[in-house]
């Protein structure tokens, strides 16, 4: 419970995979169009996970009295997933995921995303990036859509804490180019470094 809301959660630190946090993007081709990421959450974080499972439970009580007209069903899907095991395709998580829980929230509005030494003004869209930290608060609701029934994740605002090695395999100009900062430039037509 956060703002006393049984169903929304802040966490403390996790880490920031996926982020659509400055343009929003479609899951898959012709899907609706939302700002998302996928929070990385340490198992080590007990606290975080036992918000989220009280909030997933208050939601499902919500759910089951609005959503699902009175009728719990047998099986609830759930948007945490443990980063050890597989996704439900089968498929293995990555490797960033050992060790944490991971689930993915979204939204149609614009979440605010703000460093923790500045709450008052959103991020460059530079500073955003899948691989940052921060903490992230989440509203838990259920839906029902195509005979699927179970609880989703809303995201609602991030705050940046630190920044994390990017993840998706890019490099910043910075580090690509790292050795030709303190390197002398070399004139081509004799070899000799240039003089000022």
């Amino acid at each position: 419970m956060y703002q006393g809301i049984s169903t929304k959660v802040r966490t403390k630190e996790v880490r920031l995979s996926y982020c659509n946090l400055t343009t929003p993007r479609a899951s898959q081709q012709g899907g609706e169009v939302k700002y998302s990421a996928t929070l990385l959450i340490p198992k080590s974080d007990t606290t975080t996970k036992a918000d989220i499972d009280s909030a997933i439970a208050a939601a499902i009580e919500a759910a089951t009295g609005s959503v699902w007209n009175g009728v719990r069903p047998p099986i609830i899907r759930v948007p945490i997933y443990n980063g050890d095991g597989v996704r439900q395709s089968g498929v293995a998580f990555g490797p960033e995921c050992k060790g944490h829980w991971v689930m993915t929230a979204s939204t149609k509005q614009k979440p605010g995303v703000i460093h923790e030494s500045n709450k008052k003004v959103n991020l460059a869209p530079q500073d955003i990036y899948s691989g940052m930290y921060g903490e992230v608060t989440i509203n838990f609701y259920g839906y029902s859509n195509s005979g699927n029934k179970g609880i989703a994740a809303g995201l609602g605002n991030v705050m940046k804490t630190r920044d994390g090695e990017p993840l998706g395999g890019g490099a910043s100009a910075e580090v690509d180019f790292a050795d030709e900062v303190n390197a002398p430039k070399i004139n081509p037509l004799t070899g000799l470094p240039y003089t000022a």
